[in-house]
């Protein structure tokens, strides 16, 4: 059974990386560690250019009639799923952003390092050994993370409305598996094998096939989180 969504809702997240990094970078994930970027396009050469190794890529897409059916009935499928990935749901209203961020950096918090003591570092902490829906519900009675949200939405360039259709989910790869991440979904998605080095390619393929189904569209946005080149010391 679905979870009910709660009430609350939040302005929503631009998809701008400057804004993100603003927010991550105020909750405790260090700005030496690691940085989202624009990716400009899905052809080879413009993934080329996004900086390296990528920790994982977050795409913002349009929600339509034909989306909706196909999550719903994707989601009456009962599958299991590696417990090692980090997997919240989402309860409130335009929260997709933020939830897709703390997926992006729930699945790799031993790749980098946060600031002790930080909002995240006491976030991830306390809800390791919970489910996807006690998170959820976590977050929702998070006042400093909503807080620091509006903060967020508040930042970027576009006047920010809570009347948005777009959605904002994240791919990781955990154990050599390609996950799609989405708060809305009753579980994550495996997309097949996949690895840090071809994490980025292998959520491209997938990207394309959603921007297929909706050729009409305009309103996509893809960003990676990348980890920034450690300092010689």
């Amino acid at each position: 059974m679905a979870e009910t969504p709660s009430s609350k809702r939040w302005l929503p997240l631009e998809a701008n990386p400057d804004v993100m990094n603003q927010f991550l970078w105020g909750l405790g994930l260090p700005e030496g560690e690691a940085e989202c970027n624009d990716v400009y396009g899905l052809d080879e050469e413009l993934l080329a250019m996004v900086p390296k190794p990528v920790l994982a890529v977050l795409f913002l897409y349009p929600l339509t009639s034909e989306s909706e059916a196909e999550r719903v009935k994707e989601d009456s499928v009962d599958k299991d799923y590696n417990k090692k990935v980090y997997f919240t749901k989402q309860t409130v209203g335009n929260a997709c952003g933020t939830v897709g961020l703390l997926h992006a950096i729930g699945n790799v918090t031993s790749e980098i390092k946060l600031r002790e003591d930080s909002f995240l570092d006491r976030f991830y902490k306390a809800t390791a050994n919970m489910g996807p829906a006690e998170r959820a519900l976590f977050l929702e009675k998070d006042t400093e993370m909503e807080s620091a949200h509006s903060v967020a939405a508040t930042a970027g360039d576009t006047v920010a409305s809570d009347n948005v259709d777009t959605h904002f989910i994240c791919f990781s790869c955990i154990d050599g598996e390609l996950y799609e991440l989405d708060g809305r979904r009753a579980r994550p998605v495996s997309h097949g094998p996949s690895s840090p080095d071809t994490l980025l390619q292998d959520a491209a393929k997938v990207i394309k096939g959603i921007i297929q189904k909706n050729p009409n569209s305009m309103n996509f946005n893809v960003i990676a989180l990348s980890k920034k080149a450690g300092e010689a010391h």
